[in-house]
């Protein structure tokens, strides 16, 4: 899973991640789904060298980060991904420059997409006030706390933000995530 050379930014999405956690359909699903459509897909995370991937709590595959997050700034992608993983969105919002990060694709109305727990980051970067979106059932009361409305649904469109609540949903997830880049 590696990025093309193609060097327009405005066909790059970061696909941010921490270093171990990550849900790994959460991460290749909406992956293939963006190079299917002819975008590319970085790999940002803390720290260059792979991260880790999980089938649920079992150890999956292991990926090449592209970019160290030190190295990236939103300004060189026309979105972000954010994959879920229970783990995977707990570190990444210890990570000041993650969540700084996140908040300025967010501010600079940038598409960005989460899924699952990943909604986190976005809680963390106190971006959901007034913002209707889903994510992993246990979080709605933390989505209501940091002022953003949750709603059970398989994928929940609020401007520039996508959110799905799991890997199921990931298909409907996907689709929403193209069509807000326009794809």
């Amino acid at each position: 899973m590696t990025s093309t050379s193609d060097s327009a930014t405005t066909r790059r999405v970061a696909v941010l991640v921490a270093m171990e956690g990550i849900e790994q359909s959460e991460l290749t699903g909406p992956w293939q789904a963006l190079q299917d459509a002819g975008w590319q897909p970085v790999l940002v995370a803390p720290l260059e060298g792979q991260v880790q991937a999980f089938n649920h709590l079992d150890a999956a595959d292991t990926f090449p980060v592209d970019v160290p997050l030190a190295e990236a700034s939103v300004d060189d992608f026309a979105g972000v991904v954010l994959p879920g993983g229970v783990a995977n969105p707990d570190a990444l919002r210890l990570d000041d420059s993650a969540v700084a990060f996140v908040r300025e694709a967010v501010t600079s109305e940038r598409p960005v997409a989460a899924i699952c727990h990943a909604i986190w980051m976005l809680v963390e970067a106190d971006v959901l006030a007034g913002r209707r979106v889903t994510s992993w059932p246990s979080l709605q009361t933390d989505v209501r706390n940091a002022g953003g409305t949750w709603v059970d649904e398989e994928v929940v469109r609020d401007g520039h933000l996508v959110t799905s609540r799991k890997p199921d949903d990931l298909p409907a997830f996907n689709a929403a995530l193209l069509e807000l880049l326009g794809s």
